[in-house]
């Protein structure tokens, strides 16, 4: 196993969005338990080293491939389709009004709380707005795994079906990051004393 290794092929499954789980975490521990330091004991220090790089390499694999969120992120980097950094995120147009009087809402909370003033109402507005977009954040789940048997179903298909799934993925993705950081900055704020 080497450090750029492909995770799908060093469980030796094809770059599928769908995977069998209790056939992946059998072959997780079939890897761990032949990779695991306890059996270099009595190796060289260099194969120990190795064993421990390898295991947690295998470790990494395993927590990326068995989230279905950070599978998609990972295939769509490793298909060149997906670069750090390179995707800003933008709120959705069809959200710009909800995400303008959230961002309003969590100022109003904000300057209350900095005046002491009452911050029930507000808050109850705001996890108001938090449980819609933990709703949304559902829905697009939802198409992200639709798009996904999408994917699964296109490997056998033309290149150019693929890369339109693929952009198709990428915005899912970025959608759901812009999402999932508005409901992460309203839990914080609604929490903060």
């Amino acid at each position: 196993m080497k450090g750029n290794e492909d995770y799908f092929a060093l469980f030796e499954i094809p770059r599928k969005l769908w995977i069998e789980m209790d056939a992946f975490e059998q072959k997780f521990l079939q890897l761990s338990w032949k990779l695991h330091p306890d059996n270099f004991m009595n190796a060289t220090e260099e194969e120990r080293e190795l064993s421990l790089k390898r295991s947690s390499e295998l470790n990494d694999a395993h927590r990326t491939l068995r989230d279905p969120v950070a599978r998609v992120e990972y295939l769509l980097r490793i298909e060149g389709a997906r670069r750090e950094g390179e995707h800003k995120q933008q709120a959705p147009p069809e959200l710009l009004e909800e995400v303008f009087e959230l961002n309003e809402s969590l100022d109003e909370l904000r300057d209350a709380k900095a005046s002491g003033s009452d911050l029930a109402g507000l808050k109850t507005k705001l996890e108001s707005a938090e449980k819609s977009f933990t709703e949304k954040l559902g829905e697009l789940d939802a198409q992200l795994q639709t798009a996904a048997r999408g994917w699964d179903a296109s490997l056998e298909g033309d290149a150019a079906t693929r890369k339109k799934i693929m952009a198709r993925l990428n915005d899912l993705l970025n959608r759901r990051s812009y999402i999932r950081n508005l409901v992460t900055n309203v839990q914080k704020e609604v929490e903060r004393p």
